[in-house]
């Protein structure tokens, strides 16, 4: 049997938490996924308001997310990946059930505060018990291959959001809300710590949150950073406000909307290996600035479309650019983070993708608001290209700064 002995061999490539962790960002995607993308509608609808009068929320959502992240961070750090995980996980299921019962400003303002402070906390911890347990050979693929369980649950939950939105949201929130309680527990019951003991050694004695100053002399790292929060402004536009753009202006239904996301993640699933292992062969630093290039123009050209087809065009280019940048990315990231810091250093990746979701969809609602509905897209392009610019900045001093020790080394 090839194929049972191959699947033996893959579950085996990894250790038992590592699978653990990735069924559980799979259920935590699902589950997200399955009202993220109505979301703005959901509040547009439910407060009789225009969308220019709700994406403020976002910024909200990411304003909260920025917060946690660093202290989250700096406790996963000092004090363990776990509970972190199931605290956050918790609170997401009980922030997202409690939107059953928003009908009024201040409780919108209140839970997608509290489901901005969650959504990051798990998200970080899983990129960081990964880097644990994994040797740094085998990053790129480990995190291709919790990506791949990630988009396969948002090429579930839209699908499955977008059926049970039609019919009920109440019911939606619920289902929500309810999944992650449960996984939360599943996490409590059979997850392990991974924080390695030396890292253990080296916090005993330091400060909190006092660790990100060393995160702030590393100012290649803060490139990095500044490159994927522009890249995420672009990227948040099109995740955030393209299933409203699509209804209000040409008549999308949520249904029909759904299975445009829903092909970002089943590509993700198929292809992302494939195209892990073809980025392995190259610099990994151009690569990032490739992949964010791909985003940028697929995003810009949402403005040149009218329908369904051409908006899937646009998201299939899309993901070609995520599959490049994202894991490449993560895998960056934790090789310059020292043992000791992988969670602060995540949170800061984190931190980038909070503030692009923040201040993407207040872009995106400005330009609609001052112009027309698609200067959204002509925003998002431009900041999707400043992005990429910063990026390539990022793999020349890389590249400068390994010929010049290799050059070194030489003359020793």
């Amino acid at each position: 049997m090839p194929v049972i002995s191959r699947v033996k061999n893959v579950l085996n490539t990894y250790p038992r938490q590592f699978w653990l962790i990735s069924l559980v960002m799979l259920a935590a995607w699902l589950l997200h996924s399955m009202m993220w993308s109505y979301l703005m509608l959901f509040s547009s609808e439910r407060l009789s308001l225009p969308l220019t009068s709700v994406t403020w929320l976002m910024t909200l959502n990411a304003a909260f997310g920025l917060v946690t992240t660093f202290v989250g961070g700096a406790i996963a750090d000092k004090f363990g990946r776990k509970w972190v995980l199931v605290f956050s996980l918790l609170l997401a299921g009980i922030s997202w059930y409690y939107f059953r019962s928003a009908f009024s400003m201040p409780v919108f303002a209140l839970l997608i505060a509290l489901t901005g402070a969650a959504t990051p906390l798990y998200r970080l911890v899983a990129d960081a018990m990964v880097a644990d347990l994994v040797p740094e050979a085998d990053r790129l693929n480990a995190y291709s291959v919790l990506r791949m369980g990630n988009n396969l649950g948002v090429a579930l939950g839209p699908a499955i959001g977008g059926w049970l939105v039609a019919r009920s949201y109440n019911t939606t929130f619920t289902v929500i809300g309810v999944g992650f309680v449960l996984i939360g527990i599943f996490s409590a019951v059979l997850s392990a710590e991974t924080r390695p003991a030396a890292a253990h050694d080296r916090e005993r004695e330091a400060p909190l949150v006092g660790g990100y100053l060393e995160i702030f002399k590393d100012r290649l790292f803060l490139v990095m950073v500044a490159g994927l929060s522009l890249n995420r402004i672009a990227t948040s536009v099109l995740w955030v406000l393209l299933a409203a753009y699509s209804k209000q202006n040409y008549g999308l239904s949520e249904g029909i909307y759904g299975f445009i996301p829903a092909t970002n993640a089943v590509m993700v699933v198929l292809f992302q290996l494939l195209v892990s292992r073809k980025v392995s062969r190259h610099n990994p630093n151009a690569a990032m600035a490739l992949g964010a290039l791909i985003y940028a123009v697929s995003i810009f050209s949402v403005s040149f479309f009218n329908g369904f087809w051409g908006f899937w065009l646009c998201m299939v280019g899309s993901t070609v650019g995520e599959m490049i940048l994202v894991p490449t990315a993560t895998t960056a990231i934790s090789r310059m983070a020292p043992a000791h810091m992988r969670a602060r250093y995540m949170s800061s990746y984190t931190l980038a993708i909070a503030i692009g979701t923040g201040v993407g969809p207040l872009v995106g609602g400005w330009a609609e608001a001052l112009f027309n509905p698609r200067a959204m897209w002509y925003a998002a392009g431009l900041f999707g290209i400043v992005g990429t610019c910063v990026l390539f900045y990022f793999s020349q001093v890389k590249k400068n700064n390994r010929a010049a020790s290799t050059a070194k080394a030489g003359e020793a």
